[in-house]
């Protein structure tokens, strides 16, 4: 294992701790929020992003009735 390398044991320690520190109840909304968090970061870096799905669409359309000049 190299340095900075994170093991099986390693991460059952920092989830024993979390779950001491913010109890079984806390746990699961703050996983939820940081993967939230996460896979917004990454959808940023990506470029990947919902919002731009839900643009409106642009319309070059012809108007119904010409004006008259």
């Amino acid at each position: 294992m190299g340095l900075g390398g994170i093991g099986p044991m390693e991460l059952v320690i920092v989830l024993v701790i979390a779950l001491i520190i913010l109890g079984p109840k806390r746990l699961p909304e703050v996983g939820r929020s940081v993967g939230q968090g996460m896979r917004e970061f990454k959808d940023s870096i990506s470029g990947n992003s919902k919002d731009d799905d839900d643009e409106l669409p642009i319309h070059t359309s012809t108007p119904d009735q010409p004006t008259s000049k």
